[in-house]
């Protein structure tokens, strides 16, 4: 894919909006504008944002599915006219969402894996014949353990989540950036998160280089 001139939006949570980074033109997207010469970026990161609606947010009307941390709202409002879609999260589903992971067969958002569902397929709509590219969470420190409050079965590690995302993105045969897999950053490492992730779950601008980085070989490659 030739990259320059297109025009790409970005749907995250923290780390698109830029938590981390020391300014605007360090944050992943910003570094991939610059060096690709795209012609826009557009930053639709909200911090602490998750892809499944939350247990706090019922009281709607029934499929209503409006929710400010939710991607599944969200993605309405972006804009249309974009080449490429890129989505960045999952992270805090699995730090501080209340959502439940649920099952493959689900196709709402009150789960993870409905929300997966409702999220990428409402985007292949959307973005009919456009590029919809998945970026799996990047490692964080405590990755391993099931947050504090919450129920094996309901909930997961990290890698749990990661592996529905990639499960339920192959499902609509949309590309998957495996930053988990394929990063080289896992704060566990002291060096590895003194120079690119110092609280453990944000990159810095060091971190957010690399992000571009590989998401730039990504998409030139499809």
């Amino acid at each position: 894919m030739e990259l320059r001139g297109l025009k790409i939006n970005f749907l995250g949570d923290s780390i698109t909006q830029g938590v981390g980074a020391s300014c605007e033109q360090t944050i992943y997207h910003s570094v991939l504008k610059k060096e690709a010469d795209l012609a826009v970026a557009r930053n639709y990161g909200i911090s602490a944002t998750r892809f499944a609606l939350q247990k706090g947010t019922t009281a709607r009307p029934k499929d209503d599915y409006v929710d400010i941390n939710s991607f599944c709202e969200r993605f309405e409002q972006m804009d249309d006219d974009a080449d490429v879609v890129v989505v960045f999260g999952g992270t805090n589903d699995y730090g501080h969402g209340d959502a439940g992971i649920g099952s493959f067969s689900d196709r709402t958002p009150e789960t993870f894996y409905g929300a997966c569902h409702y999220l990428f397929s409402g985007l292949v709509k959307k973005y009919i014949g456009k590029t919809i590219v998945i970026m799996t969470p990047l490692h964080r420190i405590g990755e391993t353990k099931i947050p504090e409050g919450k129920e094996p079965g309901d909930f997961g590690i990290l890698k749990d989540y990661v592996n529905i995302i990639r499960e339920v993105a192959e499902y609509y045969s949309l590309p998957v950036l495996d930053l988990f897999a394929t990063s080289g950053l896992q704060p566990e490492i002291k060096e590895i998160q003194e120079n690119y992730i110092p609280d453990g779950l944000h990159p810095n601008d060091n971190g957010n280089a690399v992000i571009s980085h590989k998401l730039k070989k990504f998409l030139e490659q499809l």
